[in-house]
């Protein structure tokens, strides 16, 4: 991965995030990829469950608020920042409080959060934490066009000019790291995989019974992700008699997601609610066809109308008949339309082009800053 953040003038950003986990984009997408480009910090409210690489500095909280505030108070002490990047609505809160209790006397010149969902996908006291942000903060970047219309027209009136959107990105150089070394399926079966919380919003159940209602008799369905619903949905699998061709794996490591993504014929959301999801986007870089549900963040993948199904979401009898579409075609037809869908994101939604894009934010503030 390159930037054009290299040299003397390396961009110095602070991420203040939750918890600092295998997942967490906020050092996947926004740390890992630049860290030899930018000089990076990273705060978290949580204590980090991996240590990163030892050109990022970190500063952990220990699971409570008190040592949060002690953490972030260190790391603002370490040196100057050009940006400081809040990346969830407890984080852009506690940096306000951050900001009234005088942490820093540059904190609010200099700080940034990024909006990663639907407006209306929050819990009411996220939108809560997220309000005085959008008053506040210098900038506020949504990650994608959806995620911003979705603001109710008095909070976009609050943001003004100060918003910027910056849509996400998938790592094509990491992904295809992984799947090289992997050897081309040559099995008949169809294999679906769906990746997510296993929470209400994405609407696991609906999936589930799609796939019983189209499955053939050796089809095999994957969700990777964990969630409220396991429960619920090991009861619904095995009701339906499917416990020995679904399979739960839980929380896996990035690389392993690619490659089950890869021995996947289909990857399939059934969401009712996204930011601009990055599991669709890492599917359709391992050159997977992709069946989505049909919500405004989804539509931004639509550069070409016939090569990604919408379903409206909550029709099970949609889903089933998209996946019987899919597994009707020859083989060598779905591979054409998976290698469309890689295309589509090499030349949309590139790593590159988001970090890039955040870049110019970053520079914006670090300009207005050195003018006298």
């Amino acid at each position: 991965m390159t930037s054009t953040d290299g040299g003397e003038n390396r961009l110095r950003i602070l991420h203040v995030m939750v918890s600092l986990t295998p997942q967490a984009s906020e050092y996947h997408e926004h740390s890992l990829p630049v860290m030899d480009e930018r000089d990076l910090t990273l705060c978290t409210y949580f204590s980090p469950e991996i240590v990163p690489p030892a050109p990022i500095r970190l500063y952990g909280g220990d699971n409570t608020l008190r040592g949060f505030f002690r953490a972030l108070r260190q790391a603002l002490g370490a040196g100057e920042y050009d940006a400081v990047h809040a990346h969830s609505p407890h984080t852009a809160f506690f940096l306000i409080v951050a900001m009234v209790l005088r942490f820093h006397p540059g904190l609010r010149r200099r700080s940034v959060c990024t909006v990663h969902d639907s407006f209306y996908d929050f819990k009411l006291r996220n939108k809560l934490f997220l309000i005085p942000a959008f008053g506040v903060f210098r900038r506020v970047i949504f990650c994608s066009h959806a995620a911003y219309q979705s603001l109710p027209g008095i909070l976009k009136r609050l943001v003004g000019s100060r918003r910027r959107i910056v849509q996400n990105g998938v790592d094509v150089e990491r992904v295809d790291k992984v799947i090289a070394a992997i050897e081309p399926r040559h099995d008949a079966t169809f294999d679906v995989v769906s990746i997510g919380r296993l929470e209400p919003v994405k609407d696991p159940l609906a999936l589930l019974e799609a796939f019983h209602r189209s499955a053939g008799a050796d089809d095999t369905l994957v969700f990777i992700g964990d969630g409220s619903l396991r429960p619920q949905l090991e009861s619904a699998i095995a009701e339906v008699g499917l416990a020995d061709r679904v399979t739960l794996t839980g929380q896996i490591e990035r690389e392993d997601v690619f490659r089950q993504v890869m021995a996947s014929d289909v990857y399939i959301s059934t969401s009712h609610g996204e930011g601009l999801p990055v599991a669709p986007m890492e599917a359709m870089a391992c050159s997977v066809p992709v069946i989505l549900s049909d919500i405004p963040p989804h539509r931004e993948f639509q550069a070409d109308p016939g090569l990604i199904p919408l379903v409206r979401p909550g029709d099970v009898a949609g889903f089933a008949r998209e996946l019987n579409r899919l597994r009707s075609l020859p083989g060598e037809e779905r591979a054409a339309i998976g290698s469309a869908c890689r295309e589509l994101v090499e030349s949309g939604f590139s790593l590159q082009r988001m970090i890039e894009g955040y870049g110019v934010i970053y520079r914006e503030i670090q300009s207005s800053e050195s003018r006298p």
